[in-house]
Parts: C-alpha cells; sequence; structure tokens
C-alpha cells in the first residue's frame, strides 16, 4: 500500500513538473513577459515579473491541490467579521468583485498569449494577404474581440456551463 501511495506520489510530481515545465516553455518561447515588461515601461524588472508568474501558479497549484487552505469564505461566514446581519450580504458583494477583477486580468493575460502565438506565427498577416483583406484589420479584430465579449457574457449570465 506504501509503495502504491509512493508511486502515485511520484508520477504525480512527474506529470505535474512535466505540464509546468510545458506552459513555461510556451511562455517564454512567445516571449510574452518580456512583451509585457517593455509595455509598462518597466524592462529592468522583468525577473520580478517572471517571478510573479510563477508564485501566481504555485499558489493555484497549492490551493487546487489544498482546497480547505482557500476557504476563507467559511471563517468569514461561521465568524460573522462584517456583523450578525450584514455578512453574507458583504461577503457576496466582496466575491462578486474579486471574480470581476480576477475574470478581468486572466481575460486580459489569455488574449495576450494568444496574440503573442497568433504575432509569433505570423497568422494574422499570412491570413489577411490570403483573403486579401487590405483595410480595417483593425475593425476586423475588435469585431472577433466584441463577438468573443458578447458569447461569454450571455454563456455566463444565462447559466449554460
Amino acid at each position: 500500500m506504501f509503495l502504491r501511495q509512493l508511486l502515485l506520489a511520484v508520477v504525480g510530481v512527474s506529470a505535474g513538473l512535466i505540464v509546468s515545465a510545458g506552459v513555461f516553455t510556451v511562455l517564454i518561447s512567445v516571449g510574452l513577459i518580456p512583451r509585457f515588461a517593455g509595455k509598462m515601461h518597466v524592462a529592468n524588472k522583468v525577473f520580478v515579473l517572471e517571478e510573479a508568474v510563477i508564485g501566481g501558479t504555485l499558489a493555484g497549484s497549492f490551493l487546487s491541490i489544498y482546497s480547505e487552505w482557500g476557504k476563507i469564505g467559511d471563517y468569514v461566514r461561521l465568524h460573522e467579521v462584517f456583523g450578525a446581519g450584514a455578512t453574507e450580504g458583504v461577503w457576496n458583494l466582496i466575491g462578486t468583485l474579486l471574480q470581476i477583477v480576477f475574470g478581468l486580468f486572466a481575460g486580459i493575460f489569455v488574449g495576450c498569449l494568444a496574440l503573442a502565438i497568433a504575432e509569433m506565427l505570423n497568422t494574422i498577416p499570412v491570413f489577411a494577404r490570403r483573403i486579401g483583406f487590405r483595410h480595417g484589420l483593425g475593425v476586423a479584430i475588435l469585431a472577433v474581440a466584441l463577438g468573443k465579449l458578447a458569447g461569454s457574457l450571455i454563456y455566463f449570465t444565462q447559466h449554460l456551463f
């Protein structure tokens, strides 16, 4: 039984290392972090940004494995931190605001990653040349982004998940 658990632990850690190495390889190969540093005019702090990405990944992995450590809401509700009658409403408002902020930043990151990959592969200029698209490429990209935004809003507001 102990050997089985040990084998599962070794396989799990190995698989996690492989997946994280793949993710970081993609981020490094498309040059996303240095691009962010250049756009924010903090190129001398690129290592801090890279460490922040690694720290966020580790924190997210830790909280997904040990989810009981991330249950702040249970503590807040149990101890009625914001008062007897107001705790539930205040905590729901705080949770909603945190979800909005996280969703915004996650969407920005995923969008930048997708555009960095597309730019690295030169897919947008190649596609535009192939279909004879000369003017209005910015409008087309904006239309795609707004379409994705509308689809996401419909998906989440109508509880299609």
